[in-house]
């Protein structure tokens, strides 16, 4: 199968600028974790509290349903944040904590 080479260039654009994408958000996600305090409760590869749940395998534990839902409503001995933090940090938030797949 050939592609035509305009095609080709606006897939390589297109999948290149995704990932990009995908890694600004985990940052952006990552400074959420830290500037509202998550981390004074949780830790993730061995760095933060130990209040809460180490989160360094979240992403492979938890559905990204069920850990919007946690944040936003907080349970158990969490509190809510849904007041806290803006929906788009929210959302930087949920995409930097599904990419910590760590194993125990």
């Amino acid at each position: 199968m050939k592609l035509c080479p305009a095609v080709f260039v606006v897939f390589v654009f297109c999948t290149s600028t995704g990932s990009a994408s995908s890694r600004a958000q985990r940052d952006r996600g990552a400074a959420v974790f830290s500037a509202s305090g998550c981390a004074h409760c949780h830790s993730i590869r061995g760095s933060g509290g130990h209040k809460g749940p180490d989160l360094s395998g979240i992403g492979r534990r938890m559905k990204t349903s069920s850990m919007r839902t946690q944040i936003v409503d907080g349970g158990k001995l969490m509190p809510p944040f849904g007041e806290d933090l803006q929906s788009a940090e929210i959302k930087d938030l949920l995409a930097y904590l599904h990419s910590c797949k760590a194993k125990k």
